[in-house]
Formats: structure tokens, C-alpha cells, sequence
């Protein structure tokens, strides 16, 4: 299916994750972009941790408002999603199809052949989503999700299942930007 806007997209951001692969591999190229993206929604998530604070402050809301920056991602997300599936860019070839990573093609996905090469990644997710639900029950004590809610940080894992092994490496590379951050500017105070 061809989404026009997509399809532009992918094809003004190919020529610079090409560059960028040529210079330090693929799957460098696929965690610097990853990289780059949070750098420059990091204004956005800390607009965002203040709202979040001054809003609990006055109401006790609820500490998991304020998505905006992870939602902005969305769209880099579907980005690297298409830049290693389609097989043409542009009307030329999809050089980026050419990339591995420990062997495995970045277009694969973890039935396709590699199961190995997805597990420390699955692993490294699942950690990452331990930790979130865990931070999550802690900070927000009694007021802390519940149930099916409780369990969405493990949703990145079902997602990793089914997506190129490429976009495994951005879910991977943003979900421990998240964490990290997390750590970092919502200490309690």
C-alpha cells in the first residue's frame, strides 16, 4: 500500500541514511538516526515533564500524560519501517536492503531465518519494559496503571516480532533513550 506522504518521506530521508550507512554501517546508521530524533524532540519531552509536574501538582494527574513527544515518533518509526521493506526508492534501487547485521539482512524479520540475532534484542525490550512497569508501579504508588494498561510496555515486544529487524534496532534504541530519560529527569523530587 502507498501512502504518498509516506513515500515522500522516505524518499527525501533515504539519500541521508544512505550517506550515513556508507559512513558507519547500516545498523550505526539506523541507532544515530534513532539518536538524532530524540535530540531533537528532547525540547518537546521536557515541555512535556514540566506540564506533567505542574499539572500533578495542581490535580494529582495522572503521571503518564504528556505522550506528545513519543507520539511525534511515530511517524520516524514508520520512516525506518519503509525505507527497509520497499525495494525501490525514488524509481532507483534500495541500496539499504543490501545491509546486515551479525549476518542477518536489517529487511528480515525474527522468523525469517535469524531468530538468533533478534534475541538479545527481544531480551534487551523486555528488560526495558520490566523496568518501565516497575518505575511506573513506584512513582505513581496506589494511582499506578492496572491490568491490560500495566502490561502496553510489553506491546514493544509484539512489535518486534513482526517488523524488519531495522526497525527492531529503533524500537530497541529509542525505548532505551525512553528509560534512560525517564531515569534521569523524572527522578522523584
Amino acid at each position: 500500500m502507498s501512502v504518498p506522504l509516506l513515500d515522500d518521506a522516505v524518499t527525501l530521508a533515504y539519500p541521508v541514511l544512505f550517506h550515513l550507512a556508507q559512513a558507519t554501517g547500516p545498523a550505526a546508521a539506523i541507532v544515530l538516526a534513532t539518536v538524532a530524533v530524540r535530540l531533537l524532540l528532547f525540547p518537546l519531552t521536557l515541555a512535556a515533564i514540566r506540564g506533567e509536574r505542574a499539572r500533578a501538582g495542581k490535580t494529582g494527574a495522572n503521571p503518564l500524560a504528556g505522550c506528545l513527544p513519543l507520539l511525534l515518533q511515530a511517524p520516524f518509526f514508520l520512516l525506518t519501517y519503509r525505507l527497509f521493506l520497499s525495494p525501490t526508492i525514488g524509481g532507483q534501487a534500495n541500496a539499504l536492503l543490501h545491509g546486515t547485521l551479525f549476518g542477518a539482512p536489517l529487511w528480515s524479520h525474527l522468523l525469517g531465518g535469524h531468530p538468533l540475532v533478534f534475541l538479545p534484542f527481544l531480551v534487551a525490550l523486555a528488560g526495558l519494559a520490566w523496568w518501565t512497569v516497575r518505575r511506573t508501579r513506584r512513582l505513581a504508588g496506589s494511582a499506578a496503571p492496572r491490568g491490560l494498561v500495566a502490561l502496553l510496555p510489553y506491546g514493544t515486544l509484539l512489535s518486534a516480532a513482526v517488523v524488519p529487524l531495522a526497525a527492531v534496532l529503533y524500537l530497541v534504541t529509542t525505548t532505551a533513550w525512553t528509560v534512560a530519560e525517564s531515569a534521569v529527569l523524572r527522578r522523584p523530587r
